[in-house]
């Protein structure tokens, strides 16, 4: 039996094999712990799965390079030039490991790494959220370090253990290098928490601006909210564990003391911890600004997808040469 599958954001169809036999032992190897990897049968919402995490994964360590690449020539010393450098180049590493995995698994739709490029820049592949926003200071750079990396590392641990093998492996070493990402965004916090009045002001313009995008981070709490079921299919094939929701709750435990430990504030007076429920209690974001954003409707999201078109037109002639046959002597 044979299930036409199409991806909507993509645009890519294909016949995928379904047997329920086969269905059965391939969820018999995910309980077991068992990993797939690329060339084993897998469901076809399984690998559509993948395809969009990965491929949105790999595309936003591409993209959220562009923020923090500002400001390699405004870094206000040479050691923080050397460090910003070095994440820039870590990430756009980590972009090129996530889409060689998702190549693997588009190959059944006759899909390449340069086809989900050409699908960034016509629209049909998403990046996220918070690659949209702006870095108006030196407080920016050291925010998406200390925060927006923090997000990252929940988000990518919750899934070390991906039932996926191929994407397992690569978490292990992007997790490892997000770690010391991290650390080089909190150390610049520190630095202008510690600092004069106006660096400590423009830390918390920053923090006021970056929450409503943190909140977002980790997606809507519910499919009721999604209109989809896309957290419910990755759960249950064990590609990820938590639910968005519980890894925004696992956030704001983890920074709300650390942030308020700098003498910083959040915008939301109705920000506070139900003791009771074991939960904290927040002001929703904007879903609908959210849903825009992601649509390529934010604040820098044509600047920077004309900075990735640029530099996809200006290499082109590189692909070109290696592409092309050994020539023998």
């Amino acid at each position: 039996m044979y299930n036409y599958v199409e991806d909507g954001d993509s645009k890519t169809t294909a016949y995928v094999e379904h047997d329920q036999e086969k269905y059965d032992a391939f969820m018999a190897r995910i309980e077991a712990g068992e990993k797939i990897e690329a060339d084993d049968w897998m469901p076809a919402d399984y690998r559509q799965a993948l395809i969009k995490l990965i491929s949105m994964h790999g595309i936003s360590e591409i993209m959220g390079a562009l923020p923090e690449k500002e400001w390699v020539p405004k870094a206000p010393t040479l050691r923080r030039k050397l460090g910003i450098m070095a994440k820039v180049q870590d990430e756009m590493g980590h972009g090129q490991l996530l889409l060689r995995v998702a190549e693997d698994l588009m190959k059944p739709f006759g899909k390449t790494r340069e086809n989900l490029m050409e699908d960034l820049l016509n629209g049909d592949l998403k990046f996220h959220n918070v690659f949209h926003m702006p870095t108006k200071t030196w407080a920016d750079a050291g925010m998406v370090g200390w925060l927006v990396d923090g997000a990252a590392i929940m988000s990518q641990t919750n899934m070390l253990d991906a039932s996926y093998g191929p994407y397992q492996r690569a978490l292990q070493r992007i997790c490892q290098e997000e770690v010391f990402h991290a650390q080089h965004g909190e150390s610049i916090i520190m630095a202008l928490a510690e600092g004069n009045e106006y660096q400590r002001s423009i830390l918390q313009e920053s923090l006021n601006r970056w929450w409503p995008a943190l909140l977002m981070f980790f997606g809507p709490a519910s499919a009721e909210t999604t209109g989809s079921s896309k957290q419910d299919i990755m759960i249950k094939y064990k590609i990820r564990k938590s639910t968005n929701e519980e890894l925004r709750q696992a956030f704001l435990s983890k920074y709300l003391p650390r942030v308020f430990s700098l003498g910083l504030t959040i915008p939301d007076e109705t920000i506070h911890y139900d003791e009771k429920e074991e939960k904290w209690i927040y002001k929703q974001p904007d879903w609908a600004e959210f849903k825009q954003i992601i649509r390529n409707k934010g604040p820098k999201s044509k600047e920077r997808l004309r900075l990735r078109e640029i530099a996809y037109e200006n290499n082109r002639w590189v692909r070109q040469a290696l592409a092309q046959e050994p020539v023998n002597v």
